[in-house]
């Protein structure tokens, strides 16, 4: 059911540049005050790739210079392209937050786009109309494809493990580590047996999108572009797209939480919470330093893994673990999160939410910190959702709140890119 194929990839000369400072994370997890500091670690940066300098600058942006930078790049040699189509195995070794250091690997291909009504990538999230407009001027104007989807598929048995791991340990051509300590290893395989393969296997199964829905809608909304203006080409370079196909079963592939801060609706004392969830046990905490947030959730909240259970924290400092005695079953805590508690607690619709009414954290430390800076009135911290919650929705054809889940570790902007106009 999922096409892929290998692809020519455009990447950076490790002759001439050092790849971990030029590889940065996906656009939408770099905060508004972290640009700067890519911008001004290499002037080969990938960010030039993905974000204006300033976020003012976003709204009139063009991203005319991405072509140009490309280009030039790639006259420079700073970039090159290799001869021959390949997979492109990626390994990432890290340390999960347990203390337990952990690899997943998985591979980047060329992805045949499909509709999502076909059911073979299957989104999982909504999206949001402003970070699409954006990212579909960025495509116009570079004609290529610079950072990667990442989507899983279900390998039970680690069927494809032996095989990647293979690749990476024979076929490296990279090596890089990141501001979060992760360690990368990129490797290339033209090997036809093992191309082959990894065709065969996807081919049986569909693929969940796991990060970069925007980025995938926006290719399908490119093609639907292309199509009208130059005709229905079953090969042409805008009928496909790039991703990294990872095993959401692998025990490297970790799935996060990401936490909910309300920006402006007043925090409601103890009573209002007991008033509007009258069927839910809440246990007033004790306030706790922003170093010890994450240890907090470590101790009050995972051991109610598996039940309806958050945690609210009040720009007053007011913290309270609110759970349902009941398994969740089937039901979706992020979707309880919004319906019961942001909708009824805070009244919040689903339109205020997309429209801006509630950040989302992408960890509990930043949630706190922007509790405690005065940057919302309540931060509502979570459990991790399950890769089984993730392909049961799915596979039902649900769609879950945005920002549901934070796959870690992110897949960066920098190690392949895919060219349009060379193929």
């Amino acid at each position: 059911m999922t096409v892929v194929r290998p692809f020519r990839a455009i990447r950076y000369d490790t002759d001439r540049v050092d790849l971990s400072n030029v590889i940065v994370p996906p656009y939408d997890v770099i905060a508004a005050d972290e640009r700067v500091s890519f911008f001004d670690r290499d002037p080969h940066n990938a960010i030039r790739f993905e974000l204006t300098r300033d976020v003012a600058d976003e709204a009139s942006a063009d991203y005319t210079w991405i072509r140009e930078c490309l280009d030039l790049w790639r006259a420079s040699g700073v970039l090159v392209q290799d001869d021959a189509p390949a997979f492109y195995v990626m390994g990432q070794r890290y340390t999960a937050p347990s203390g337990e250091v952990l690899e997943r690997v998985g591979f980047f291909a060329e992805l045949g786009l499909e509709e999502y009504s076909a059911r073979v990538v299957r989104p999982h999230e909504r999206t949001l109309a402003g970070p699409k407009a954006d990212r579909l001027k960025l495509l116009r104007a570079a004609e290529a494809n610079l950072s990667s989807v990442f989507l899983l598929y279900e390998d039970r048995e680690d069927e494809l493990s032996e095989l990647l791991s293979k690749v990476l340990e024979t076929g490296e051509i990279g090596s890089a580590r990141d501001g979060n300590g992760v360690q990368y290893r990129l490797a290339r395989t033209s090997e036809a047996s093992q191309i082959e393969c990894l065709q065969r296997f996807l081919a049986d199964r569909p693929s969940v999108i796991a990060d970069g829905h925007h980025r995938y809608e926006t290719a399908l909304d490119y093609r639907r572009e292309q199509i009208a203006a130059r005709g229905d080409d079953a090969e042409a370079p805008w009928q496909s797209t790039i991703a990294y196909f990872a095993n959401a079963y692998s025990p490297g592939n970790l799935l996060l939480p990401i936490h909910r801060v309300v920006c402006d609706v007043p925090a409601p004392p103890e009573r209002i919470w007991r008033e509007k969830l009258p069927s839910w046990n809440i246990h007033a905490l004790d306030s706790v330093p922003l170093d010890r947030v994450e240890a907090l959730l470590t101790d009050e909240l995972a051991p109610l893994a598996g039940q309806a259970a958050f945690v609210a924290e009040t720009v007053a400092g007011t913290t309270l673990l609110i759970h349902r005695s009941e398994p969740l079953k089937d039901e979706l805590m992020v979707r309880i999160l919004e319906e019961e508690v942001l909708g009824a607690v805070f009244e919040l619709d689903p339109d205020s939410i997309r429209g801006g009414a509630v950040r989302f954290p992408k960890s509990a430390r930043r949630a706190g910190q922007e509790i405690r800076e005065g940057e919302g009135t309540v931060a509502l911290y979570l459990n991790p959702m399950t890769p089984d919650d993730v392909f049961r929705a799915t596979a039902e054809g649900e769609v879950m709140p945005q920002k549901s889940t934070f796959f870690y570790p992110k897949i960066p902007t920098g190690m392949v890119i895919r060219d349009h106009r060379s193929r």
